[in-house]
């Protein structure tokens, strides 16, 4: 069973290219959590590098949608984007180096940060950029 569900009422920003991204998460942190169950370590490591590298992609899209449509938010966003990206990079350094297991708990965590996040968050960016002509 998925861990994360997306869907358009809960998480829908009516921007293409971020709800599409945002469904990838979604698939990728699933697929993490489903290798955590295995535990195969050298496939959740390729997991979560994938996950984090992906994330950080999204949040550059995201953060020069801002920038190039002046968005009001963008500074805050991109603070809370920051402060996630350097967690999700040193939990990757302890994993790495064998200080740490990536868990079921790992999962949830950026279950519950993303459930807070687009509905929280990203969705206030959504109205803005649709009325600069990006959908």
């Amino acid at each position: 069973m998925a861990l994360l569900n997306w869907t358009a009422e809960a998480f829908g920003t009516h921007i293409t290219a971020a709800d599409e991204e945002h469904k990838v998460i979604f698939d990728m942190v699933n697929t993490l959590n489903d290798t955590v169950d295995s535990g195969d370590r050298a496939e959740i490591g390729k997991q979560l590098d994938g996950l984090i590298a992906y994330v950080a992609g999204h949040f550059k899209t995201e953060e020069d949608l801002f920038d190039a449509h002046g968005y009001p938010g963008a500074d805050a966003h991109k603070k809370l984007h920051a402060e996630l990206v350097n967690t999700c990079l040193d939990v990757q350094k302890k994993f790495h180096v064998g200080a740490i297991d990536i868990t079921g708990d790992t999962c949830v965590f950026v279950k519950d940060w993303l459930y807070n996040h687009i509905p929280n968050h990203d969705k206030h960016y959504g109205p803005y950029l649709n009325e600069k002509g990006v959908g």
